[in-house]
């Protein structure tokens, strides 16, 4: 039987433009350039710094990929590409770049979504990803509960989504009125190591008895982190900061890891997959290893360095399109800024012109 393709993978759906070459679900080289000093004195991502940096960066990132695999362009197979969602004008970039690449090599171009890249970076750390098993995502836009089956085929299952912000936006906000800097998640994981995650009482949203039992919802939470700063501030004491991210950090942990643990529990499924930047986070991983040791669940965490984006993420949904001999995108696909999560292909094509 002929091998499988080498696959070159391109993200470039926010701040980090990643390239990624996989083949048969082992991971070959990747690099990987962010544009995120040009975007922390704004306090968050500017779109057109963003796509400007993607020019700038595509080139030397593929170049530098195809360099730690020790390969070259001729040995590239085919090409994959996120298409949504993201920023519209740093998704065109990746888009325009995969093109480019598919259609001079003369091989094929997958569109994949974002968020399926996630999932497939936890299956290039070792052995492939169980069928089913339950998958939590944790990023600065999304927080969600899936139920997985073949990645390639088989629809993907939303147990349960966040209901406004995600963990990542609660860090984010909650760093900026505690004065720490952009992005927030790592500035609140510093500095928790110094605090008393009891300091502070904060809600554990949506994990009452009568509540959803997989939806999430952080922008309670962010309020009453609010509140409480505000509260200090204006008693004309300055909260401690340490003790505020501990605490925060904790409420947001224990409420991932419980859902995502009953999730696992209520399905009879023995593997729980955390993926996504959030995953990062040392108290969540230390918290979902804890817990799922003690349900007797296997717990899967891509290496760190796969959990921010990357296009190693969008190879390895590439291979495995690839190699369930999955239909190609057209070379005229379109990207898809909001698209929901419902298959690891994303290939929306442009709409009909109307009639005039």
């Amino acid at each position: 039987m002929p091998r499988s393709p080498v696959v070159l993978g391109i993200e470039s759906s926010c701040d980090e433009t990643g390239a990624g070459l996989v083949r048969d679900g082992v991971l070959l080289g990747q690099a990987v350039a962010s544009s995120m000093d040009e975007h922390a004195r704004f306090g968050g991502v500017v779109p057109e710094i963003a796509a400007r940096a993607h020019v700038h960066a595509m080139a030397p990132v593929v170049r530098e990929a195809l360099e730690r695999a020790g390969l070259t362009l001729r040995d590239v197979g085919a090409v994959a590409v996120t298409t949504g969602p993201g920023l519209s004008g740093a998704l065109q970039v990746g888009v325009a770049a995969a093109k480019g690449y598919a259609f001079s090599l003369g091989v094929p171009l997958y569109g994949v979504h974002h968020l399926a890249g996630h999932v497939a970076a936890a299956g290039l750390a070792g052995e492939p990803l169980p069928n089913p098993c339950v998958v939590l995502i944790v990023s600065g836009g999304h927080t969600s509960l899936l139920l997985v089956r073949d990645l390639a085929r088989d629809p993907i299952v939303h147990l349960g989504d966040t209901l406004d912000d995600a963990a990542g936006e609660c860090f984010d906000k909650t760093a900026r009125i505690l004065g720490l800097p952009y992005p927030g998640g790592p500035a609140i994981d510093r500095a928790a190591r110094d605090g008393d995650p009891g300091a502070v009482r904060l809600p554990r949203p949506l994990t009452g008895p009568g509540d959803a039992p997989y939806a999430f919802s952080f922008s309670g939470l962010k309020t009453a982190a609010a509140r409480w700063v505000e509260g200090h501030r204006a008693a004309g004491v300055e909260p401690r900061v340490p003790d505020a991210a501990a605490s925060l950090q904790e409420a947001i942990a224990d409420t991932l890891t419980r859902k995502a643990v009953r999730a696992c529990t209520d399905h009879g499924i023995r593997t729980l997959v955390v993926v996504g930047g959030v995953a990062a986070n040392s108290r969540i991983r230390a918290l979902t290893e804890q817990r799922c040791a003690a349900a007797g669940i296997t717990l899967r965490v891509p290496p760190l360095p796969l959990c921010t984006d990357n296009g190693a993420m969008v190879a390895a949904i590439g291979d495995l399109l690839a190699r369930a001999g999955a239909e190609p995108a057209p070379l005229d696909v379109s990207i898809d800024p909001s698209a929901p999560l419902e298959y690891a292909a994303l290939t929306p094509r442009p709409r009909a012109r109307s009639a005039a």
